[in-house]
Protein backbone atom coordinates (compact mmCIF):
# COMPACT_ATOMS: atom_id res chain seq x y z
CA UNK A 1 0.00 0.00 0.00
CA UNK A 2 1.19 3.48 -1.32
CA UNK A 3 0.42 6.67 1.30
CA UNK A 4 0.19 10.02 -0.09
CA UNK A 5 0.57 13.27 1.03
CA UNK A 6 0.40 16.52 -1.04
CA UNK A 7 2.09 19.56 -1.06
CA UNK A 8 1.26 22.39 -4.18
CA UNK A 9 3.93 24.91 -5.35
CA UNK A 10 3.92 27.56 -7.66
CA UNK A 11 4.90 25.19 -11.01
CA UNK A 12 5.75 21.93 -9.66
CA UNK A 13 3.73 19.65 -7.05
CA UNK A 14 5.15 18.08 -4.50
CA UNK A 15 4.38 14.63 -2.72
CA UNK A 16 5.35 13.09 0.49
CA UNK A 17 4.94 8.73 -0.37
CA UNK A 18 5.74 6.08 1.20
CA UNK A 19 6.84 2.87 -0.59
CA UNK A 20 6.63 -0.80 0.66
CA UNK A 21 9.84 -2.86 -0.65
CA UNK A 22 9.42 -6.49 0.95
CA UNK A 23 12.39 -8.89 0.74
CA UNK A 24 15.57 -8.48 2.42
CA UNK A 25 16.42 -7.17 5.79
CA UNK A 26 14.84 -5.38 7.99
CA UNK A 27 14.79 -1.90 8.32
CA UNK A 28 14.70 -1.90 11.61
CA UNK A 29 15.04 -4.58 14.29
CA UNK A 30 11.78 -4.28 15.64
CA UNK A 31 10.50 -5.52 12.09
CA UNK A 32 10.41 -8.93 10.45
CA UNK A 33 11.78 -7.84 7.54
CA UNK A 34 11.61 -5.46 4.31
CA UNK A 35 10.84 -1.73 4.64
CA UNK A 36 8.98 1.65 3.87
CA UNK A 37 10.81 3.93 2.04
CA UNK A 38 10.71 7.75 2.28
CA UNK A 39 10.14 9.60 -0.90
CA UNK A 40 9.82 12.53 -2.58
CA UNK A 41 7.69 12.41 -5.28
CA UNK A 42 7.92 16.19 -7.78
CA UNK A 43 5.01 16.70 -10.26
CA UNK A 44 4.69 18.56 -13.08
CA UNK A 45 1.81 21.20 -14.13
CA UNK A 46 0.31 19.77 -16.86
CA UNK A 47 0.42 15.13 -17.23
CA UNK A 48 3.99 14.25 -16.95
CA UNK A 49 5.66 13.31 -20.29
CA UNK A 50 7.78 10.45 -18.26
CA UNK A 51 8.02 8.98 -15.03
CA UNK A 52 11.69 9.28 -13.34
CA UNK A 53 13.19 7.43 -10.67
CA UNK A 54 16.66 8.76 -8.86
CA UNK A 55 18.24 5.95 -7.31
CA UNK A 56 21.31 7.91 -5.18
CA UNK A 57 24.88 6.81 -4.59
CA UNK A 58 26.18 5.34 -1.24
CA UNK A 59 26.34 7.74 1.88
CA UNK A 60 24.21 10.58 0.19
CA UNK A 61 21.48 11.98 1.64
CA UNK A 62 18.02 11.71 -0.20
CA UNK A 63 17.53 15.35 -0.31
CA UNK A 64 20.74 16.36 -1.93
CA UNK A 65 18.92 15.35 -5.02
CA UNK A 66 15.51 17.28 -4.54
CA UNK A 67 16.70 20.25 -6.66
CA UNK A 68 17.56 18.35 -9.79
CA UNK A 69 14.09 16.33 -9.02
CA UNK A 70 11.87 19.59 -8.83
CA UNK A 71 14.13 20.99 -12.29
CA UNK A 72 12.99 17.76 -13.85
CA UNK A 73 9.49 17.89 -12.80
CA UNK A 74 9.30 22.44 -13.57
CA UNK A 75 11.65 22.12 -16.52
CA UNK A 76 10.84 18.59 -18.42
CA UNK A 77 7.85 17.91 -17.67
CA UNK A 78 8.72 14.74 -15.85
CA UNK A 79 7.36 13.32 -12.59
CA UNK A 80 10.26 12.50 -10.42
CA UNK A 81 11.05 10.36 -7.57
CA UNK A 82 13.59 10.72 -5.00
CA UNK A 83 13.79 8.36 -1.75
CA UNK A 84 16.14 7.19 1.00
CA UNK A 85 17.15 3.91 0.84
CA UNK A 86 16.31 1.40 4.03
CA UNK A 87 18.19 2.76 6.97
CA UNK A 88 18.60 5.95 5.90
CA UNK A 89 15.42 7.42 6.31
CA UNK A 90 16.30 9.18 9.46
CA UNK A 91 19.95 9.51 11.41
CA UNK A 92 20.06 6.17 13.95
CA UNK A 93 21.80 5.76 16.96
CA UNK A 94 24.99 4.30 17.06
CA UNK A 95 23.18 1.14 18.70
CA UNK A 96 20.77 0.68 15.86
CA UNK A 97 23.75 0.80 13.24
CA UNK A 98 25.75 -2.07 15.07
CA UNK A 99 22.46 -4.08 14.96
CA UNK A 100 21.46 -3.87 11.09
CA UNK A 101 21.60 -5.91 8.92
CA UNK A 102 20.82 -3.80 6.05
CA UNK A 103 23.18 -4.29 3.28
CA UNK A 104 24.03 -3.13 -0.26
CA UNK A 105 21.72 -5.96 -1.69
CA UNK A 106 19.12 -5.10 0.35
CA UNK A 107 19.24 -1.52 -1.62
CA UNK A 108 20.23 -2.42 -4.97
CA UNK A 109 17.77 -5.32 -5.70
CA UNK A 110 14.80 -4.35 -2.93
CA UNK A 111 14.96 -0.87 -2.45
CA UNK A 112 15.64 0.31 -6.37
CA UNK A 113 13.16 -2.62 -7.53
CA UNK A 114 10.38 -1.24 -5.31
CA UNK A 115 10.52 2.15 -6.32
CA UNK A 116 10.71 1.15 -10.04
CA UNK A 117 7.83 -0.43 -9.67
CA UNK A 118 6.33 2.30 -7.56
CA UNK A 119 6.61 4.46 -10.61
CA UNK A 120 5.58 1.80 -12.84
CA UNK A 121 2.37 1.29 -11.48
CA UNK A 122 1.47 4.95 -10.35
CA UNK A 123 2.38 6.00 -14.29
CA UNK A 124 1.24 3.73 -16.43
CA UNK A 125 1.10 5.81 -19.69
CA UNK A 126 4.43 7.81 -19.19
CA UNK A 127 7.47 6.68 -20.53
CA UNK A 128 9.41 5.05 -17.50
CA UNK A 129 13.28 6.48 -17.01
CA UNK A 130 15.84 5.43 -14.46
CA UNK A 131 18.94 7.71 -13.29
CA UNK A 132 21.52 6.14 -11.07
CA UNK A 133 24.00 7.63 -9.53
CA UNK A 134 26.89 5.98 -8.50
CA UNK A 135 25.97 2.94 -6.96
CA UNK A 136 22.55 3.81 -8.25
CA UNK A 137 23.14 1.92 -11.36
CA UNK A 138 24.27 -0.97 -10.38
CA UNK A 139 20.97 -2.78 -9.82
CA UNK A 140 18.59 -2.13 -12.73
CA UNK A 141 19.87 -5.24 -14.41
CA UNK A 142 18.10 -7.71 -11.77
CA UNK A 143 14.41 -6.08 -11.74
CA UNK A 144 11.66 -7.70 -12.72
CA UNK A 145 10.55 -4.39 -14.34
CA UNK A 146 13.82 -4.27 -16.18
CA UNK A 147 12.31 -4.40 -19.78
CA UNK A 148 10.18 -1.65 -18.95
CA UNK A 149 12.48 0.77 -18.53
CA UNK A 150 13.09 3.07 -21.76
CA UNK A 151 16.02 4.55 -20.69
CA UNK A 152 19.11 3.94 -18.07
CA UNK A 153 21.36 7.05 -17.14
CA UNK A 154 24.29 5.91 -15.39
CA UNK A 155 26.07 8.62 -14.06
CA UNK A 156 29.35 8.42 -12.63
CA UNK A 157 29.00 4.72 -12.34
CA UNK A 158 30.79 1.90 -13.34
CA UNK A 159 32.42 -1.14 -11.95
CA UNK A 160 34.86 0.41 -9.44
CA UNK A 161 37.64 -1.70 -9.07
CA UNK A 162 40.00 0.37 -6.70
CA UNK A 163 42.84 0.52 -8.82
CA UNK A 164 41.09 2.05 -11.80
CA UNK A 165 40.61 5.25 -9.54
CA UNK A 166 43.40 7.82 -10.82
CA UNK A 167 45.84 10.12 -8.42
CA UNK A 168 44.89 10.51 -4.81
CA UNK A 169 41.79 9.09 -5.48
CA UNK A 170 43.44 5.64 -5.80
CA UNK A 171 45.31 5.99 -2.82
CA UNK A 172 41.93 7.00 -0.46
CA UNK A 173 39.92 3.97 -2.08
CA UNK A 174 42.80 1.24 -1.13
CA UNK A 175 42.84 2.91 2.69
CA UNK A 176 38.93 2.67 2.13
CA UNK A 177 38.68 -1.16 1.16
CA UNK A 178 42.05 -2.30 2.70
CA UNK A 179 43.10 0.20 5.67
CA UNK A 180 41.22 2.82 7.32
CA UNK A 181 37.69 1.54 6.41
CA UNK A 182 37.97 -1.91 7.77
CA UNK A 183 39.59 -0.45 10.92
CA UNK A 184 36.52 2.24 11.23
CA UNK A 185 34.05 -0.72 10.59
CA UNK A 186 36.28 -2.92 13.45
CA UNK A 187 36.80 -0.17 16.17
CA UNK A 188 32.74 1.07 15.45
CA UNK A 189 30.83 -1.77 14.55
CA UNK A 190 29.99 0.66 11.33
CA UNK A 191 31.14 2.93 8.95
CA UNK A 192 31.03 6.51 10.39
CA UNK A 193 30.44 8.63 6.98
CA UNK A 194 31.89 12.10 8.84
CA UNK A 195 35.25 9.76 8.99
CA UNK A 196 34.78 9.16 5.34
CA UNK A 197 33.37 12.05 3.59
CA UNK A 198 30.29 10.86 3.27
CA UNK A 199 26.75 12.36 3.96
CA UNK A 200 25.65 9.31 6.17
CA UNK A 201 26.78 6.76 8.17
CA UNK A 202 26.64 3.26 6.98
CA UNK A 203 25.77 -0.16 8.07
CA UNK A 204 28.35 -2.62 8.29
CA UNK A 205 27.05 -5.26 5.72
CA UNK A 206 26.33 -2.22 3.10
CA UNK A 207 29.81 -1.73 3.96
CA UNK A 208 31.16 -5.29 3.07
CA UNK A 209 28.96 -6.14 0.27
CA UNK A 210 29.99 -2.44 -1.28
CA UNK A 211 33.96 -3.66 -0.53
CA UNK A 212 33.09 -6.71 -2.14
CA UNK A 213 32.01 -5.30 -5.70
CA UNK A 214 34.62 -3.09 -5.75
CA UNK A 215 37.69 -5.22 -4.98
CA UNK A 216 37.47 -7.13 -7.90
CA UNK A 217 36.95 -6.57 -11.45
CA UNK A 218 33.38 -7.86 -12.16
CA UNK A 219 30.79 -5.06 -10.07
CA UNK A 220 28.59 -7.75 -8.12
CA UNK A 221 28.36 -10.50 -11.20
CA UNK A 222 30.08 -12.82 -8.59
CA UNK A 223 26.84 -12.43 -6.32
CA UNK A 224 24.66 -13.11 -9.15
CA UNK A 225 22.91 -16.79 -8.55
CA UNK A 226 23.85 -16.10 -4.75
CA UNK A 227 23.17 -12.99 -2.73
CA UNK A 228 21.64 -11.34 -5.85
CA UNK A 229 19.40 -13.00 -7.89
CA UNK A 230 20.09 -13.50 -12.08
CA UNK A 231 20.22 -10.36 -14.34
CA UNK A 232 15.82 -10.37 -15.13
CA UNK A 233 14.32 -12.22 -18.02
CA UNK A 234 13.66 -10.22 -20.35
CA UNK A 235 16.62 -7.82 -19.63
CA UNK A 236 16.72 -4.40 -19.60
CA UNK A 237 16.52 -3.39 -23.39
CA UNK A 238 15.79 0.35 -23.64
CA UNK A 239 18.58 3.21 -24.34
CA UNK A 240 21.70 3.26 -22.05
CA UNK A 241 23.47 7.01 -21.24
CA UNK A 242 26.36 6.68 -19.59
CA UNK A 243 27.62 10.47 -18.09
CA UNK A 244 31.22 10.70 -16.47
CA UNK A 245 32.73 13.53 -14.98
CA UNK A 246 35.85 14.84 -16.60
CA UNK A 247 37.29 15.79 -13.12
CA UNK A 248 35.77 12.23 -11.57
CA UNK A 249 38.99 10.61 -10.39
CA UNK A 250 37.06 7.66 -8.04
CA UNK A 251 35.27 6.12 -11.51
CA UNK A 252 37.02 7.92 -14.30
CA UNK A 253 34.92 8.05 -17.77
CA UNK A 254 36.63 4.58 -19.00
CA UNK A 255 35.39 2.69 -15.93
CA UNK A 256 31.91 4.48 -16.33
CA UNK A 257 31.76 3.29 -20.31
CA UNK A 258 32.80 0.00 -18.97
CA UNK A 259 29.02 -0.11 -17.58
CA UNK A 260 28.04 -1.15 -20.81
CA UNK A 261 28.91 -4.20 -20.60
CA UNK A 262 26.32 -5.13 -17.64
CA UNK A 263 23.75 -4.46 -20.10
CA UNK A 264 24.31 -6.22 -22.75
CA UNK A 265 20.65 -5.68 -24.34
CA UNK A 266 20.34 -2.12 -24.32
CA UNK A 267 19.11 -0.76 -27.92
CA UNK A 268 21.87 1.67 -27.68
CA UNK A 269 24.45 3.26 -25.91
CA UNK A 270 25.71 6.78 -25.93
CA UNK A 271 28.33 7.79 -23.48
CA UNK A 272 28.65 11.63 -22.49
CA UNK A 273 31.64 14.09 -20.41
CA UNK A 274 30.47 16.56 -18.15
CA UNK A 275 33.56 18.80 -18.48
CA UNK A 276 33.22 21.57 -15.85
CA UNK A 277 35.25 24.09 -18.19
CA UNK A 278 33.33 23.48 -20.94
CA UNK A 279 30.14 24.20 -18.49
CA UNK A 280 31.52 27.31 -17.08
CA UNK A 281 32.04 24.72 -13.40
CA UNK A 282 34.49 25.05 -11.15
CA UNK A 283 34.34 21.37 -10.54
CA UNK A 284 31.87 18.18 -10.92
CA UNK A 285 33.53 15.17 -9.62
CA UNK A 286 32.25 12.07 -8.53
CA UNK A 287 28.97 13.87 -6.47
CA UNK A 288 29.14 17.25 -7.60
CA UNK A 289 27.01 16.91 -10.86
CA UNK A 290 23.13 16.63 -8.99
CA UNK A 291 24.12 19.57 -6.99
CA UNK A 292 22.60 23.33 -7.38
CA UNK A 293 25.57 24.92 -8.43
CA UNK A 294 26.02 22.27 -11.33
CA UNK A 295 22.93 23.17 -12.60
CA UNK A 296 24.86 23.89 -16.35
CA UNK A 297 25.49 20.52 -15.94
CA UNK A 298 21.63 18.89 -15.60
CA UNK A 299 20.90 18.66 -19.38
CA UNK A 300 23.44 16.58 -19.86
CA UNK A 301 21.89 14.00 -17.35
CA UNK A 302 18.18 14.50 -18.23
CA UNK A 303 17.69 14.65 -21.95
Amino acid sequence: MQETRAKTGATAREEAVFIEAPGGAPSEPSRPGGATLAGRLFLPAGAPVAAVVLHGAAGVPRDYYAAFAEWLARERGAAALIYAYRGCEARQSRSALRRSQVGMVDWALHDQGAALAFMAARFPGAELRVIGHSMGGFGTMLHGRADAVARLTAVCSGPALWTRARGAARAQAFGFWHGLGQAALMFHGYIPGKLFGLGADLPPNVYRDWRRWCTGPDLHKGDWGGALPMPADPPFSGRLTLVSAADDDTIPTAVVEDMARFYPGASGVETRVMDPAALGLESVGHIGGFSRRAAAAWPMIAD
